[in-house]
């Protein structure tokens, strides 16, 4: 048996841990820059608050119901992640543990009996909410696919289901599927429910009911057949291990607005390139190749630059973690990219070729310092971690920075920083 574990509105219930006068009120949480809503508590869903709108056009009803607004808080919602994940590595065991997003793992429950599924998930629930303090809902079902539709009904209906909605019979698992229609299938997607509502499939049974050449011929091959077995109860994804070390390291940012002169798009993107080499030396790994991009904002007139993404690569004479050998490419990319008179609302930069450091073979022409420089960056690095907010940073990546993405409702990184802890009074 599988089981997903959810957690609620995440983002909200993250904002809510440390304002307890919010709990039952109606909160949302925006994108970057403040954009866009993307993250909503139950309480504004049913106030009328959409789903990925724009924050402007939501205001009037914001205002209306007195909802409280956040930035995302990406320090504080990473580290109540990480909590919630280490809660259930200690439950369950780490080899048991898969996680699939910053708000979902999958657990496997093989070895608990199936009598006693309900009351291991309450338990788990229980466990996770009393250490971290983060709400979850848990589905329980033979394979991956029908834990997340069991998860579905377990949100659908909080006050009914208790968060949690077993499935371990095969008479659950066909009520459930009956009572689901495609698009909430886990695996099948917008476009491909479209497509089976013309074919006169409606619901997850209907869609369990096909016979296999047919799922392969009309839903993607063998991922296809996989979904059928998965939807019978027949497990065809198995839990996976958790990517330790990873094959493209990318860090990309939205402006607070456009920006037109390079200067300031030179500073951004060495920025962006001190970031993704700081990942990479914390997981010992070198990159060979790496790519820049810059995405136009709407508001040119060229039309070959409108809303267009522009991008380049620079591959090494050999792979580096080290900053400095990165940003100087980086910006020289940056140089062959911009167009003046243009203005721009996005950049990133994306490190591939990933090698493990230990790899790398030193160059005997180089003096010995030059071998040697990790030292420098691992110093920089622990400074940093322990000092926050780049307190060392390379020249290139500015001091002004005022192309940094709008924050202007953002709220305190309760974890992470000594100078920002929650106070009890």
């Amino acid at each position: 048996m599988k089981a997903i574990i959810d957690c609620n509105n995440f983002y909200c219930s993250c904002e809510r841990l440390f304002r307890p006068e919010l709990r039952n009120k109606p909160v949302v949480v925006l994108s970057n820059n403040d954009g866009c809503i993307v993250s909503r508590s139950d309480e504004a869903k049913y106030a009328g608050v959409p789903m990925a709108a724009p924050f402007f056009e939501s205001r009037s009803i914001i205002a209306l119901h007195d909802i409280a607004v956040f930035s995302s808080n990406y320090n504080l919602y990473g580290d109540l992640s990480w909590r919630v994940m280490e809660t259930l590595r200690m439950i369950a065991g780490k080899e048991n543990v898969e996680v699939y997003s910053v708000d979902e793992a999958f657990v496997d429950l093989s070895a608990v009996p199936v009598k006693e599924l309900p009351t291991i998930a309450k338990k788990i629930k229980k466990t996770v909410e009393d250490w971290t303090g983060i709400s979850v809902s848990i589905g329980v079902a033979p394979t991956k696919t029908l834990a997340k539709l069991a998860n579905y009904i377990a949100k659908k209906d909080k006050k009914a289901t208790g968060c949690i909605t077993v499935l371990a019979t095969r008479q659950e698992q066909q009520k459930a599927l009956q009572q689901t229609r495609l698009a909430n299938i886990w695996g099948v997607g917008g476009a491909y429910a479209n497509k089976l509502y013309n074919m006169g499939i409606f619901s997850g049974w209907d869609l369990a009911s096909m016979p296999d050449y047919w799922m392969y011929k009309n839903m993607g091959g063998v991922v296809g057949s996989r979904l059928l077995k998965e939807l019978n109860g027949e497990p065809a994804k198995d839990m996976e291990e958790e990517l330790v070390t990873k094959k493209v390291i990318a860090t990309t940012r939205m402006f607070g607005s456009p920006v037109g002169d390079i200067a300031s798009i030179r500073e951004a993107v060495a920025t962006y390139t001190s970031r993704a080499a700081e990942k990479l030396r914390r997981q010992h790994s070198a990159a060979k190749t790496i790519s820049v991009f810059v995405v136009a904002n709407e508001e040119n007139h060229n039309v070959n630059y409108h809303g267009a993404t522009h991008s380049d690569s620079f591959t090494l004479p050999a792979a580096t973690s080290f900053t400095n050998e990165l940003i100087k490419p980086a910006i020289e990319i940056v140089d062959t990219l911009y167009k003046p008179g243009m203005l721009y609302k996005k950049a990133g930069v994306m490190l591939s070729g990933i090698v493990p450091d230990n790899s790398i073979q030193a160059n005997l022409f180089l003096p010995e310092t030059k071998n040697c420089e990790r030292k420098l960056m691992d110093m920089i690095d622990n400074v940093n971690f322990s000092q926050r907010d780049d307190v060392l940073k390379f020249a290139a990546s500015g001091t002004v920075r005022n192309w940094k993405m709008q924050q202007n409702h953002i709220s305190p990184r309760y974890t992470t920083r000594w100078n920002e802890l929650y106070e009890v009074s």
